[in-house]
């Protein structure tokens, strides 16, 4: 196994990966990237069509300069091959004989174009991996219906599960990716585990990537309320969809910024805390309901559900006085000091951050959630976000900013000589 010199042993850098295809697999390559593969991003001519994606450094447009691109390609190299061009033929079925996984988004179809066998490859080659993340399977009757990250989110149930409690507003896309990430995340576990089954036979496989299905499946409990007992959840603001009402869960605070409470407090103790700390901040002769805490501190134990089925009149009153306390101490204080004192209290509140918030904040600094990656052609250094897990055995980290187009074609296709 080999080390990178400035990271020391990474986790996957015994891998070589051919990444052919668009951003429906890109952040699959990444994360293998990261973590130390060798990801060769098989570009056509022009480039992946990622690099004309906006925003651009300093709104320069350029096929080098997109942020985009930059975020999903860190750590790979780039080489250009045209697929039109079937003289590449022998240099394409070389590089994959160097390969252990191939990741193919079915975009360019290079099996077809360069008139290669695949069944040939994979009997050549039988510890091979080949992954394909497509809309609704490859080989399905839909594949080839003209889908977008926004229409596969809907049609999978994303869009479904987020919105707002009022109704007549449409469904949310949550932003971003989401639907190609979600593919991009099981393909990786998928690739993953036939790696773990390859080191046990010594075989390979073809793996089937659904971008639809995966967006199904992590519904939390949509699907599965549907297919249990044909009940429907319903989109809440800033809480999990459920097929009857939760209670709201987001306040606003003093300085106009929200935090999101879930629903606490919710267990006895809790209330006699939620007292205490009303009782810190002066703030008790201003809540009526006050005794109702006091109350809620001497119960015995309940589950949330005696609550949402909504016939203990005393048990509302009392959960009812807790989220008055809540919204009576936000509004006297800032999201960050409402956070702050309600984690010293154990309560799990969180400030509703923006991206480029919660990147400066400081437990995503001290968790090293901030990359600084040299980019030579710019002269300067970028922050990059960080991976949100750190190994003790085995190294991630950006090896590499991400490539210019066609970077490393020589660099390859000289170590097939």
């Amino acid at each position: 196994m080999t080390t990178n010199p400035s990271h020391g042993m990474m986790a996957l850098d015994d891998l070589r990966v051919l990444e052919i295809g668009d951003e429906r697999g890109a952040w699959c390559m990444k994360l293998m990237a990261d973590m130390g593969a060798d990801v060769i991003k098989i570009e056509p001519p022009e480039g992946d069509p990622s690099r004309q994606y906006e925003p651009f450094v300093d709104d320069e447009p350029h096929h080098e300069r997109s942020l985009f691109f930059w975020y999903y390609n860190t750590s790979k190299r780039s080489v250009v091959m045209d697929f039109d061009d079937r003289s590449n033929a022998e240099t394409f079925l070389k590089l994959v004989g160097t390969a252990d996984v191939i990741l193919d988004t079915n975009t360019y179809d290079p099996v077809g174009r360069l008139g290669v066998d695949y069944h040939q490859i994979m009997s050549d080659n039988p510890g091979l991996i080949w992954c394909t993340i497509t809309n609704f399977g490859f080989g399905s009757s839909r594949d080839d219906e003209p889908q977008t990250d926004l229409t596969l989110a809907a049609n999978g149930g994303f869009a479904w599960m987020n919105g707002y409690d009022d109704h007549s507003l449409p469904p949310v896309r949550g932003g971003g990716q989401q639907a190609y990430h979600t593919g991009s995340n099981y393909a990786f576990m998928s690739i993953l585990t036939a790696l773990l089954h390859r080191d046990a036979t010594g075989v390979g496989q073809h793996i089937n990537v659904n971008i639809n299905g995966s967006v199904n499946v992590t519904t939390e409990a949509g699907s599965y309320s549907w297919l249990v007992s044909h009940s429907t959840v319903q989109r809440q603001t800033g809480r999990h969809a459920g097929v009857a009402p939760s209670m709201p869960s987001q306040i606003k605070c003093a300085d106009g910024r929200y935090v999101n409470t879930g629903i606490p407090p919710r267990r006895p103790a809790e209330f006699g805390l939620c007292y205490r700390w009303l009782e810190d901040e002066g703030l008790l002769d201003q809540l009526p309901e006050a005794a109702l805490l006091l109350v809620g501190a001497e119960l015995e134990s309940f589950s949330l559900a005696d609550v949402f089925r909504g016939d203990n009149e005393e048990l509302l009153a009392i959960f009812g006085a807790g989220r008055a306390a809540f919204d009576l101490l936000a509004s006297k204080l800032t999201a960050y000091e409402f956070f702050t004192k309600a984690q010293n209290f154990g309560f799990q509140v969180g400030v509703i951050h923006s991206p480029e918030e919660a990147l400066e904040d400081p437990h995503f600094v001290d968790r090293g959630m901030q990359v600084k990656v040299e980019h030579p052609e710019l002269g300067r250094e970028v922050i990059y976000p960080g991976a949100p897990y750190q190994l003790t055995k085995g190294s991630w980290g950006i090896t590499r900013r991400p490539p210019l187009l066609g970077e490393h074609t020589d660099e390859v296709f000289g170590e097939l000589e």
